[in-house]
């Protein structure tokens, strides 16, 4: 008996590609091309997935907030406006850094939305992977968490769902007691979580003169980090102008020791003594931005001494994504 020859191309249904569902990746691709969809069509949509998003915040209010959130204060909670306002029981959507059991959204009894940001995201664009899971935790049932997925490539982003003129104002806490508003009916995994977190949680402090400079306590000493939205290459030129003249401290016993890569921004990162708190720096920290202000403005070329100082600079950055 001769074998049946497989239907060609031709003689099949012609799909646009605005008209290609998404199906299993082993699967027949819907175009009819006798390919597997992970060969096919699903080839563009995987890239557009797993694409790494450099800086998956920019456009966002504070963005620099959004990655400091993201990447070095461990319990802050910041509420969200959304674009076209809150659906019909829901009396408000809080970003939190952290939520029990790393879970990436909760929709509480009561309505309300908490998205987790310092979860894994299964793609390459953070602000698509939590975006989708806000639109899955605002039709969430009440007293439900959302659990993680890939969120798919033509999904909206978190610029498309929040509102452009919304406030970012972050409330740092001192540990995650915000988890749980009734304690006393949380439930023994909720709760054994709670008292882990508070134990490895870090004392860190927001300062309130300039944007997105986070004070934080460790046993040998304190820190301050404090990202900044400018280019990095016109950064790092900066701070070597200001380290190279002695003018990048933030007082008597504090240093600049480098800086951070997050999110495509930068983090400048100086070491203080144990005794120097977040009140203590925030005079000197305003002083620093204005000095900042006129170096960033300086296009004149580094000096010997300040392309020394910016080698120096550049070799103690470390990449947190």
């Amino acid at each position: 008996m001769a074998k049946k020859r497989p239907q060609t191309k031709a003689n099949q249904p012609q799909i646009t590609d605005g008209e290609i569902p998404v199906v299993g990746a082993r699967e027949p691709c819907p175009c009819g091309s006798g390919r597997r969809y992970k060969a096919c069509h699903g080839r563009a949509a995987s890239h557009a997935a797993t694409e790494l998003v450099q800086r998956p915040f920019e456009g966002l209010p504070g963005e620099c907030d959004w990655v400091a959130l993201r990447e070095l204060v461990p319990a802050a909670t910041v509420e969200l406006t959304l674009k076209d306002g809150l659906p019909e029981g829901v009396p408000s959507v809080t970003l939190a850094t952290v939520l029990p059991m790393a879970w990436p959204a909760l929709r509480r009894e009561d309505g309300s939305v908490l998205i987790g940001l310092q979860n894994d995201t299964a793609s390459g664009d953070i602000s698509r992977d939590l975006a989708d899971t806000l639109q899955r935790a605002l039709e969430a049932e009440p007293g439900t968490p959302v659990q993680g997925r890939r969120a798919p490539a033509e999904s909206p982003r978190l610029q498309d769902l929040l509102d452009p003129e919304g406030a970012f104002e972050p409330v740092v806490h001192s540990g995650f007691e915000f988890w749980v508003p009734d304690s006393e009916n949380a439930t023994a995994d909720v709760t054994a979580s709670l008292e882990r977190a508070n134990a490895a949680a870090i004392p860190t402090v927001k300062l309130t003169g300039v944007d997105a400079a986070y004070w934080c306590e460790t046993p040998e000493k304190n820190h301050l980090r404090w990202v900044m939205p400018h280019p990095e290459e016109r950064l790092l030129d900066a701070l070597a102008r200001l380290h190279a003249a002695g003018r990048s401290s933030l007082g008597e016993g504090t240093r600049l020791v480098g800086s951070f890569r997050a999110h495509g921004l930068t983090v400048p990162v100086w070491d203080l003594p144990s005794g120097v708190g977040a009140e203590d720096v925030e005079k000197p920290a305003a002083e620093f931005a204005e000095r900042l202000a006129a170096a960033l403005a300086t296009d004149a070329p580094l000096t010997p001494e300040e392309r020394r100082a910016r080698g120096g600079l550049t070799n103690r950055q470390v990449t947190l994504s």
